[in-house]
């Protein structure tokens, strides 16, 4: 699959991600690389990420994620790729 094809990126981090501005972390990048979607605080501790856009902007998202620039201590990264849903407007934190 070509760098710019839209694809969805799900992806749940969890460690110490609450509390710490991860969702609002996580909101700056992914509008910097152009991505709509959302970032949500989960009752279990973790904060889900949705992200859609160009595979090649995804994947720079994910390595964000799971670098020593996130606010907080992220201790893992899960992630599923999907075909791009749409209707989603912006980045949001929920």
């Amino acid at each position: 699959m070509a760098g710019n094809d839209p694809i969805r990126l799900t992806a749940w981090a969890r460690g110490r991600v609450q509390g710490v501005g991860f969702r609002w972390w996580v909101r700056s990048r992914a509008l910097e690389l152009g991505l709509v979607g959302s970032a949500t605080n989960l009752s279990d501790g973790r904060v889900e990420v949705v992200a859609e856009g160009p595979r090649d902007s995804c994947e720079r998202l994910l390595e964000l994620l799971r670098g020593p620039g996130a606010p907080g201590r992220v201790a893992g990264v899960s992630e599923r790729w999907t075909d791009p849903r749409g209707g989603l407007d912006g980045f949001v934190e929920r």
